[in-house]
């Protein structure tokens, strides 16, 4: 995946007219800083589809399995891995948000105020 040299992943709204959904969704996830965790329903509305944290989890089970986005930042609402318990994925992203400092209660919830990214 190739960004313009003018995407600011920074902003708050990345919206762009000029991207696909996906793209947009893509230029978010990029944007997610590292010990921090997104939602599904955030990612969402800030790329524009409204309630569609579903499409988002579609989007990013359709990456490449060799993307460098940090897909394992995205979370549900209530602040957990949305990928089935004990799978190869689920356990993989765990080991990846543990390695970046993000803490997980004893029920396997990330508290989200502490953790949740803010834009």
């Amino acid at each position: 995946m190739q960004l313009p040299e003018d995407c600011d992943a920074d902003k708050t709204s990345i919206v762009s007219p000029h991207f696909p959904v996906n793209e947009n969704i893509w230029q978010l996830l990029a944007a997610i800083p590292e010990g921090k965790v997104a939602s599904y329903g955030q990612l969402a509305r800030l790329g524009g589809l409204g309630r569609g944290a579903r499409q988002v989890g579609r989007i990013l089970r359709e990456l490449p399995t060799d993307s460098a986005l940090p897909w394992h930042r995205v979370v549900t609402a209530q602040g957990r891995i949305a990928l089935p318990p004990g799978s190869r994925a689920a356990q993989l992203q765990r080991s990846r948000l543990l390695a970046e400092g993000i803490e997980f209660s004893a029920g396997g919830v990330i508290p989200m105020g502490k953790f949740g990214w803010n834009p």
